[in-house]
């Protein structure tokens, strides 16, 4: 049932794909408005281990949206506007080293930008449709992802028998097209590790909402400057994305349930003593 004007809430958003939850009993379906337009589907709330999660499919159900074309704006905002003050990101990837080849688990520490025309900020000083006007903020991203929520998701990780690579660089790129041998190379000789589409502007605009950001980095092929042959195709990544959902389900429910109940760590307090101009950012 979907309800407009849910007064629901939730502590720890998802965002990714409908498998992550389709196991879940007991699912609420809601819609949010946001001032950014809306998000990329409804949210689903269900509870994991004593936790309140809200799942957003990240290209809308059915894969409807391309990666350059999501609304990431409006689908942070609308979990924040859930109560939402942690959020894990699981994502698919191509390897930029041989080491690391599909079905391996990185949790990264670093991301690249490498896209060209999204919105990746709140604070861009144009008056929403409301009126509101938000400050001009600038805020750092030096360590882009929540530590606690990376501790988090390696130990889940070790506790399902699936060692990850504790650190590395995800360097994302505009899509919805796969990388060129040349550029794929230009990436690996960077000593970047794995190269996707959604990761960015998730976390800076995580981080611009003093909200905890957290990416499982799924590595579905070696991408096209690693190994010989055709290159990548998005047959292929769906295959091996799929023969590995049950278990990165399994990583991503553990990780939730040991997410922290009271953050301390540099996401809480990206925004102390910081005047921004949006409601409710930072808390009241």
């Amino acid at each position: 049932m979907t309800d407009q004007h849910t007064a629901q809430r939730a502590e720890i958003g998802v965002i990714g794909g409908s498998g992550l939850y389709a196991l879940l009993d007991d699912v609420t379906e809601i819609t949010v408005d946001t001032p950014y337009g809306a998000p990329s589907d409804s949210l689903f709330l269900g509870g994991i281990g004593g936790r309140t999660v809200a799942f957003l499919p990240r290209h809308g159900r059915g894969h409807k949206l391309p990666p350059h074309r999501i609304n990431y704006r409006a689908n942070l905002w609308a979990l924040h506007s859930l109560g939402v003050r942690q959020v894990v990101g699981p994502c698919a990837v191509g390897g930029l080293r041989p080491e690391y080849g599909p079905g391996t688990l990185l949790i990264p520490d670093q991301f690249v930008d490498r896209t060209s025309g999204r919105v990746q900020t709140y604070y861009d000083g144009l008056p929403l449709p409301d009126g509101t006007v938000p400050e001009v903020v600038h805020v750092s991203m030096a360590d882009p992802y929540c530590p606690d929520g990376r501790a988090a998701a390696l130990a889940a990780a070790r506790s399902q028998a699936w060692e990850p690579v504790d650190g590395g660089t995800l360097v994302v790129i505009e899509g919805p097209r796969f990388s060129t041998r040349a550029e794929s190379r230009w990436f690996t000789a960077n000593g970047w590790s794995v190269v996707g589409m959604t990761g960015h502007p998730e976390a800076v605009l995580a981080r611009e909402l003093g909200l905890c950001y957290t990416s499982l980095a799924l590595v579905t092929d070696l991408d096209a400057g690693v190994t010989a042959g055709e290159g990548v195709t998005h047959a292929e990544v769906l295959e091996v994305f799929a023969r590995n959902v049950d278990r990165l389900r399994g990583v991503l429910f553990k990780a939730v349930e040991a997410l922290p109940a009271d953050r301390d760590c540099v996401c809480s307090h990206a925004l102390d003593g910081v005047e921004t101009g949006l409601p409710g950012v930072p808390e009241p």
